[in-house]
């Protein structure tokens, strides 16, 4: 507890909170907005970077968790649930689907789980659209409720659900489940010779990583007040949470948080480029994941251990 209470990188996560915390005092709202969805964005990153970076299984199709838990919600509260129990509602069939696509995909190997997860998304997209009396198929669906129409309460709402998230997703990598989750997905024959049940472990990781993305998709989903498949399902929304893991950091949890922020800062203060926004935020990305594979909270903690 000594060396974690005189770790650096400790008192600079403390001071970035609280200077987000003061942040609606000399931003505009507009500048919060794009934060609120960068905070959600880092919440779905970390939730990827626990099955990805420590069991080792890539997840192409994170969007099918968060569309599970987005249009669930939404189901739901427009059924007159309200926010509370939709919430719940929705994370639930996030992690009913998590483990109904997870029970026979963890038994494949190789590039197989990927392009299941991937397939998933396709075929969430497509039930949208066929049943689009209930979830407005392409055009979208409004919900009944928002979390609130305060810009700053949204804010807040989205930096202290990050915030937890991140301390319990950051707990869970470095406890008994991390280490065996990173055993399992480097070698997971030795693991297994060691008495450990990977397939067991890595049903756990993809269970967890479904309840935070299937409860962060639902309070994005009362964030914007409206569900649809270009903002919750797309497989670009996808690719973005994967490089935002990657670039902030594989097997760092908290650096999909910084990664999420940098991406959604870059594409929104570059849009006067028009189609040049994203061929240079994407070589941007490109460079950092190629002379700092570690991703830059990964480089930090480097340079912490040195120091």
């Amino acid at each position: 507890m000594i060396k974690i209470a005189r770790s650096p990188l400790l008192w600079f996560a403390v001071i970035a909170i609280a200077v987000a915390a003061l942040l609606p005092l000399w931003v505009s709202g507009y500048i919060l907005g794009i934060l609120t969805v960068a905070y959600y964005y880092g919440v779905f990153s970390m939730a990827w970077d626990l099955l990805f970076g420590f069991a080792g299984e890539v997840n192409f199709g994170p969007t099918f968790l968060i569309g599970l838990g987005a249009y669930g919600a939404a189901l739901l509260d427009n059924a007159g649930l309200g926010v509370p129990l939709s919430m719940i509602g929705g994370t639930v069939a996030a992690l009913v689907g998590g483990l109904m696509l997870a029970l026979p995909a963890l038994r494949m190997r190789g590039p197989y789980f990927g392009l299941v997860t991937l397939v998933a998304v396709l075929i969430l997209q497509n039930v949208i659209v066929i049943f689009a009396h209930f979830t407005g198929g392409e055009i979208g669906m409004t919900v009944a409720d928002v979390l609130s129409i305060d810009t700053n309460v949204n804010y807040w709402y989205a930096l202290g659900f990050m915030v937890v998230c991140g301390i319990i997703l950051f707990g869970l990598s470095r406890s008994a489940l991390g280490l065996i989750l990173q055993a399992s997905g480097q070698d997971p024959i030795e693991a297994q010779a060691l008495g450990f049940n990977v397939t067991k472990h890595k049903l756990a990781a993809f269970c967890i990583s479904a309840i935070f993305s299937g409860l962060t998709g639902t309070m994005l989903v009362f964030y914007m007040g409206a569900a649809s498949v270009g903002t919750i399902v797309d497989i670009s929304i996808g690719v973005q949470i994967i490089i935002a893991a990657v670039l902030g950091g594989r097997r760092t949890i908290l650096g999909g948080v910084i990664g999420a922020i940098f991406l959604i800062l870059a594409t929104e203060f570059l849009r006067p480029l028009g189609q040049l926004n994203t061929f240079v935020v994407s070589g941007v990305a490109l460079l950092v994941i190629l002379f700092f594979p570690d991703g830059m909270f990964g480089y930090l903690l480097r340079r912490g251990e040195r120091g």
